[in-house]
């Protein structure tokens, strides 16, 4: 049932409107709270690569820190330059207080 998710985080840790960033098989995720829903993404930007989680979140978008761009959490498309490219999204799923997300391979 549980096949390629593993644990990342117990739902109290990200609350409303928050963010936190983990690593699932070595690759760097952001987990978000966004509008009472979980969303999992790459949390490095496509553009120069800055850390998503340090970024700001406005309903459903995420602002890299370094130079503005913006991306939807709920499918890691850009929608806002300078970044032109998407973020992994990751299956998110809840378990009890336990935020799942899957592997990619």
């Amino acid at each position: 049932m549980s096949e390629n998710f593993v644990k990342v985080a117990e739902s109290k840790e990200i609350g409303p409107s928050s963010m936190k960033s983990v690593e699932v098989d070595g690759e760097k995720v952001c987990i978000i709270n966004a509008e009472g829903n979980y969303y999992a993404i790459g949390n490095v930007c496509t553009h120069v690569g800055g850390p998503l989680d340090e970024g700001m979140l406005e309903g459903y978008e995420v602002e890299c820190p370094w130079h503005g761009s913006r991306f939807d959490v709920r499918s890691g498309e850009p929608t806002k330059p300078p970044a032109m490219r998407a973020v992994p999204k990751y299956d998110v799923k809840i378990e009890g207080n336990y935020i799942l997300v899957r592997k990619q391979k």
